[in-house]
């Protein structure tokens, strides 16, 4: 094994076998007749050796007296057990084995002549300190808990790894002073228990080679591989710890009292929100976090001084204070977390990051009412223990993050990503309110100050081909009943087949002129009344005509019970249409949010329409300036012309081809908008704002002022607005936005009739230019775009 037997250290070692011979030496003048021939046989061996008493720093003697050394460690190394027992001798510290039993050995040659043997859980960089800590307590009698289970994790034969636990046995060492030993007060002590990673304050207290380890120790493994396999599985399932049990934090905060041995320590949690930088209150029973001392949420940089911000955010360390008292005093009680702890009673602490591949998620908070009780040693016993926590908080993360999504589901149904932060502090608070018994109500959502936007591409004159389709599904349905009929009356002569005719024709009549509600429902009931009971007779009576009705009845739609052919083909086209608009409008929207996050919302009707909502209510932590509303305006006019584009690439294809006509509003003034919990959606608040509402439900019914011309046109963009900077703004936008070819010369602006409740409301239409596919560079007008598509 290779170990760097020079690297500093406070320790000079002596291998040694004087404590155990000394042993040997009592035995001489024992009782047992026995014992003492086997101590004289053991000491004379030794004797031409005085070195093996006296002690040696050349390891390589070791091997030299081979021979000697198994003679002395015969009865420590029992043959009976040697198959049994993992054990071996080695050098203090560097673990340098020279004698150990068959079993340690065949473990070792099962593992591969490659595989070194390393504690698992001591890093290199801390062998200094921990010598020290040997030394404090073993010389100076200061008793520090340094004590940690050691591992071996070695593969076995089939390569599956084990875990060996390791116990040393130190009886056969001795810790002698030499010259370059210095005396250690309780000060000294106390300044080491506040630095254990200052490496160079720990040497000038305990400096290089200022103290003999003489002897050796004996090392004990076990194989805990079981032991160890049932602590990973509870790292799993620690987390389905319910918070809201009443023992849960009592149970915690014995098992930490259990882990340390000390008995008053008490166990707080604050957590981290890395977005607006502030610990917060976790919400369960018993739960408490010292550093906020009461407060629901505090900004972090308030919390915490520079130092031990650095500490727990930049290196994800732990933070000890073994004596607040002290650094109360020290910054005059105006420094956090000291003021906190101080106010609470607490003399001494440490507050471990609670952290996810490096990202802090909150603080562990150990306290005690004693000074070093805890301090920067025995915060290291938490490195065996942190794995546990962490998985425990990421699975309490995720059952607070699944309830606050469950309040929000059941109180607003889904809500888009920009407002959902304001959904889940209302949740939390709602929660909140829950667990303290008071009454929970779940209060509205307002955002304040933020701009609308409004845009829709709609179907044009969508009511009248709708009904064409309805008609002439009606005209068919009509029209295959009457031939049945006059089937029926030349074979029977029945006259109430002839009176049934009369009505269908009437009927048949009635659709082709001009299609009514009233008569749809009319020609429904007609046919479920008096024509599906006469069709029933006939199938049973007559196999000619069963045959007819047969192919009928496969025309007849299951949903709709009536002929569904037509309006099949322009629900379908519809459908198809706003399928793919609305696709293309999600994917543009992610890009848009990444420029300045707002809210978002887009429905389907006979079209697809939008709503915007952009302001620092809304942003959370990021301020809004208007630039960020002029982009997002730029931005949905480039959007409303590629839906066009879209729209007629894909109307060849559509199975009825109905032509669109797009709009925007432009509203200058910011407004509120409240989430109405009884309609599950967001809209304007306050009678003032309702104007904006009512412009956006009558828009695109209105006429050019003094004409009778919609002023929605195939081929043209409507924006529409009041104000006259909009107007600048906008034609400014449209002068850019023809260069690049999304528009043609073909600009105006246009004063529209005052809708009921609204007047003074202009519109400027721009002709849109569109491409035929994306690889043409030449891009169409309207006109020319549907001459290309018909021939």
């Amino acid at each position: 094994m290779k170990h760097d037997y020079h690297s500093e250290s406070p320790l000079v070692q002596l291998v040694s076998f004087n404590k155990l011979l000394e042993h040997y030496d009592e035995q001489l003048n024992s009782s047992n007749k026995h014992m003492a021939e086997r101590a004289k046989y053991v000491l004379d061996a030794q004797a031409p050796y005085p070195e093996l008493r006296e002690g040696f720093t050349d390891l390589s003697l070791l091997e030299t007296y081979k021979d000697v050394i198994s003679i002395i460690l015969e009865d420590s190394f029992a043959p009976i057990l040697t198959k049994n027992e993992i054990k071996t001798a080695s050098t203090p510290f560097e673990n340098l084995v020279f004698n150990s039993s068959e079993r340690f050995r065949q473990i070792l040659k099962d593992a591969g002549e490659a595989y070194e043997p390393e504690i698992t859980n001591i890093p290199r960089e801390f062998d200094y300190i921990m010598k020290c800590t040997v030394i404090l307590q073993f010389y100076y009698g200061y008793n520090l808990d340094f004590k940690r289970p050691f591992f071996f994790d070695i593969p076995d034969s089939n390569g599956v790894m084990r875990r060996y636990r390791i116990l040393y046995n130190a009886d056969f060492m001795e810790i002698i002073p030499t010259d370059k030993a210095k005396p250690v007060s309780q000060d000294d002590v106390d300044e080491l228990l506040e630095n254990f990673y200052n490496l160079d304050l720990w040497k000038e207290k305990i400096p290089p080679n200022s103290f003999l380890a003489k002897g050796f120790v004996i090392s004990n493994m076990f194989d805990v591989t079981a032991e160890h396999s049932v602590s990973e599985i509870k790292s799993t399932l620690i987390g389905k710890t319910q918070r809201g049990n009443e023992s849960f934090m009592e149970n915690f905060e014995d098992t930490f009292r259990s882990f340390f041995r000390l008995n008053d320590i008490k166990v707080g949690f604050a957590g981290y929100d890395s977005g607006a930088n502030r610990f917060f209150k976790i919400y369960g029973k018993g739960m408490d976090s010292y550093i906020l001392n009461g407060k629901e949420t505090e900004d972090c940089n308030s919390t915490f001084c520079s130092y031990s911000h650095g500490k727990l955010f930049k290196e994800n360390k732990y933070f000890a204070i073994s004596n607040v008292e002290k650094y109360y005093h020290k910054t005059e009680g105006k420094v956090q977390p000291y003021k906190n702890l101080m106010d609470q009673g607490i003399k001494s602490a440490i507050l471990s990051p609670i952290a996810m591949n490096g990202e802090l998620l909150g603080v562990l908070e150990l306290v005690s009412g004693k000074v070093n009780e805890l301090n920067s040693v025995n915060a290291n016993k938490l490195d065996d223990v942190m794995p546990y926590i962490v998985a425990a908080v990421m699975r309490t993360i995720e059952e607070e993050e699944n309830l606050i999504d469950a309040v929000i589901q059941h109180e607003c149904t889904s809500v888009h990503p920009s407002v959902y932060w304001k959904f889940q502090e209302e949740a939390k608070r709602f929660m909140a309110d829950e667990l303290s018994g008071n009454e929970a109500v779940f209060k509205e959502v307002v955002f304040k100050d933020v701009y609308p936007l409004y845009g829709q591409i709609d179907i044009k004159d969508s009511a009248k081909e709708r009904n064409l389709a309805i008609q002439r599904d009606l005209m068919i349905q009509l029209s295959e009943i009457n031939d049945v009929l006059e089937i029926a009356f030349s074979k029977y002569k029945l006259p109430i087949y002839e009176e049934l005719m009369f009505r269908v024709n009437n009927y048949l009549n009635e659709v082709k002129e001009a299609l009514f509600t009233h008569t749809e429902q009319a020609v429904f009931d007609f046919v479920k009344v008096e024509v599906d009971p006469v069709f029933e007779h006939l199938q049973k009576e007559d196999a000619e005509i069963a045959v007819l009705l047969e192919a009928y009845k496969e025309k007849i739609d299951k949903s709709t019970e009536s002929y569904y052919d037509h309006r099949r083909n322009y629900d379908e086209s519809v459908m198809e249409a706003n399928m793919k608009l609305a696709a293309l409008l999600d994917k543009k929207q992610e890009e848009a949010q990444k420029m300045f996050p707002h809210y978002f919302e887009r429905y389907k009707t006979d079209g697809v329409e939008h709503n915007m909502y952009i302001g620092s209510s809304i942003a959370k932590d990021r301020e809004f300036n208007e630039l960020f509303l002029s982009n997002l305006r730029l931005w949905q006019l480039q959007v409303m012309v590629e839906m066009e584009n879209k729209y007629y690439a894909l109307k060849p294809y559509l199975s009825v081809k109905l032509d669109v006509a797009s709009l925007v509003l432009v509203y200058s003034t910011s407004l509120a908008i409240r989430f109405r919990m009884d309609e599950k959606r967001f809209d304007v608040d306050g009678t003032y704002n309702a104007r904006y509402e009512v412009i956006k439900k009558r828009i695109d019914k209105s006429f050019v002022k003094g004409t009778n011309e919609r002023l929605t046109q195939k081929g043209k963009l409507a924006i529409v607005y009041s104000q006259r900077k909009d107007e600048k703004e906008y034609l400014r936008y449209i002068s850019f936005l023809k260069a690049k070819g999304y528009f043609t010369n073909n600009i105006e602006i246009v004063e529209l009739e005052g809708v009921q409740g609204v007047s003074g409301l202009k519109a400027i239409r721009a002709e849109i230019l569109y491409q035929k596919d994306k690889k043409s560079e030449r891009t169409y007008t309207y006109d020319d775009l549907m001459e290309e598509l018909n021939n």
